[in-house]
């Protein structure tokens, strides 16, 4: 299984490369696409969306198939996806695209699930962490690569090559993953009730605020950058892989607080710094040493915090644990979407350099979700941490 959970962990490398690499480039697409900036960034929107809304129904639809199937699947549209992105003529085409990619997006989720069902509980923490280790990595490797690739060739070079990737990662899973691999499929029964229950409605609600946080500022990574310090391609593409690097050992440190200290605790002080350092960023205007310490802390700050999160669902009602992880990837991609539709309106009147303001409050809001949070009862039969 730990061979398993390392595939697991690259493909979703290629996943989050895929998914956010265009907010490093969107001034280049936008050119090429004939449109706004605002208007490109709504691809990071269409994928959000379709991951939010639509990969949920896909889980559902395929739990009762193999668990490998359903990953041939996910990855058959998500290389489909790229692409249709990577041949787009203009707009329209390439938030279909986007859409199809985030149909695809239901390959985490699964992984997470298999993830939870292969350790015992006392381990979980850190086997989630492995299977999201790629998303972080992808902001080292994929996403400042793609940036510089995009910048110097044309921003479909890297589209085109997360899709050739996707793709052999489709072969390497029809060859080495169990045809009878043991994890329970996602179902919407008893669902309803359990979302009434705050054990399981603050964690939701906390993925979404925190999300919307850190995305009305991803979303347009690359002029906030700008706008805070003016810097070339080959700067731009290795602060964020620097950013990148401070969120592969927030993952791996949230996975060690999350069965150390309780994710409640560990999920405290995350946010705290996150608002911190969303409330700081403008004052580092014109210095990079500042603008750089101040990305790298929400960096390990913010990458921390979805093992926590997996963690409180997991322990939540481990036999729906595979819909709960799901639903949890939906406020993730919910806030995703939010936060881009938000950063982009709100970036005329705020302007890049201040939007991570707009954060501080939503990051304040998710602390008060941890407050009303301690009082839910734990599930019954099993030991909540938090």
């Amino acid at each position: 299984m730990p061979r398993l959970l390392l595939l697991f962990s690259f493909i979703n490398l290629i996943i989050g490369t895929g998914a956010f690499v265009i907010a490093g480039i969107l001034e280049p697409v936008a050119a090429s696409l004939s449109v706004g900036v605002p208007a490109a960034g709504q691809a990071v929107t269409a994928y959000a969306m379709a991951t939010a809304v639509l990969a949920p129904v896909l889980l559902v639809a395929t739990g009762h198939w193999r668990r490998k199937r359903a990953m041939q699947l996910a990855l058959a549209l998500f290389t489909l996806g790229n692409g249709v992105c990577a041949l787009a003529p203009g707009l329209p085409t390439l938030l279909v695209g986007r859409v199809l990619m985030g149909l695809g997006a239901v390959f985490t989720p699964i992984a997470a699930g298999i993830a939870v069902a292969s350790v015992e509980p006392a381990r979980r923490g850190r086997a989630l962490s492995v299977v999201f280790l790629g998303i972080s990595m992808s902001y080292v490797v994929g996403i400042p690569l793609g940036a510089w690739l995009g910048l110097q060739w044309g921003w479909q070079v890297p589209v085109a090559a997360v899709a050739v990737l996707s793709g052999v990662m489709l072969l390497l899973v029809t060859r080495w993953v169990p045809r009878d691999i043991d994890a329970p499929g996602a179902s919407f029964r008893g669902l309803p009730e359990l979302l009434c229950q705050g054990r399981v409605l603050w964690p939701l609600l906390l993925t979404l605020l925190y999300f919307i946080a850190i995305f009305c500022v991803f979303s347009y990574i690359g002029p906030v950058l700008q706008a805070l310090y003016p810097m070339s391609g080959e700067r731009l593409s290795a602060t964020l892989m620097v950013f990148g690097l401070a969120g592969v050992a927030g993952t791996l440190i949230g996975g060690w607080a999350n069965d150390r200290f309780s994710p409640r605790r560990t999920l405290i002080v995350q946010l705290s710094v996150l608002g911190t350092m969303m409330l700081l960023v403008p004052f580092t205007q014109g210095h990079y040493p500042a603008l750089l310490a101040t990305f790298v802390i929400w960096g390990v700050a913010g990458f921390g915090m979805m093992t926590p999160q997996q963690s409180r669902l997991a322990e939540a009602a481990p036999a729906q644990a595979p819909i709960l992880l799901s639903l949890n990837t939906s406020m993730l991609y919910l806030g995703t979407a939010l936060g881009a539709a938000i950063g982009g309106a709100a970036s005329a009147s705020l302007g890049f350099d201040r939007l991570s303001w707009i954060g501080v409050p939503l990051a304040a809001a998710g602390l008060l979700t941890l407050a009303f949070g301690r009082t839910a009862p734990p599930p019954l039969g099993v030991a909540s941490k938090s």
